[in-house]
């Protein structure tokens, strides 16, 4: 059974979708909620969802490139980065320069690049970008500003979205349907 939400889209954001070869992700207010906590000492505490884990590996696995760049300096973000097996650039003074430059390294023009932020430091990079995308809880001038906006807020799945339609868009969501699909059958009949 194919994809059946890709038709959901419009035509031109399944087409910069489907050019995509290196996904970037700002971190608060994208993959986290965008509230900051703090405990008594100062440590810093965020919250990131499993299925936009999940869906950031699926893209790195599918061959796209996937970074989080953001402004703030994290050692929490740097330890997702790497749990998922992702570059992290923290303390980004200059995202657009951060992100040419992974992409010059990477070969990829930057029509090839997806950004997702959501505040006024995103702006400059995903006005560069192929395909800029903001969760639906973005401030509104980067709402009103993108390519795409996701039904998810942050912190909730809105990457996972993302990375569906990338995986989509590339025709890369049937064969990782199917592949899953066979994994979980040889795990049922060797379990019986």
């Amino acid at each position: 059974m194919p994809y059946s939400h890709l038709n959901d889209y419009p035509a031109d954001i399944r087409a910069r979708a489907a050019r995509v070869r290196l996904a970037c992700f700002d971190v608060d207010g994208t993959l986290t909620d965008g509230r900051l906590f703090f405990d008594s000492e100062g440590v810093e505490i965020k919250a990131f969802h499993v299925h936009d884990g999940q869906g950031l590996v699926l893209l790195r696995k599918s061959g796209i490139a996937v970074a989080f760049v953001t402004a703030r300096a994290s050692v929490i973000a740097e330890q997702r980065a790497a749990e998922l097996g992702l570059e992290a650039h923290t303390s980004v003074k200059d995202k657009l320069a951060c992100v040419e430059e992974i992409a010059a390294r990477l070969g990829v023009g930057m029509d090839e690049v997806a950004f997702m932020g959501d505040d006024l430091p995103d702006l400059r990079v995903m006005s560069q970008v192929g395909l800029s995308v903001a969760p639906t809880d973005a401030h509104a001038w980067v709402r009103e500003r993108v390519h795409w906006r996701t039904s998810a807020r942050a912190g909730h799945g809105a990457a996972r979205e993302l990375c569906d339609l990338l995986l989509a868009a590339q025709g890369r969501a049937e064969a990782l349907l199917a592949e899953t699909t066979r994994l979980q059958g040889e795990r049922i009949e060797g379990n019986a």
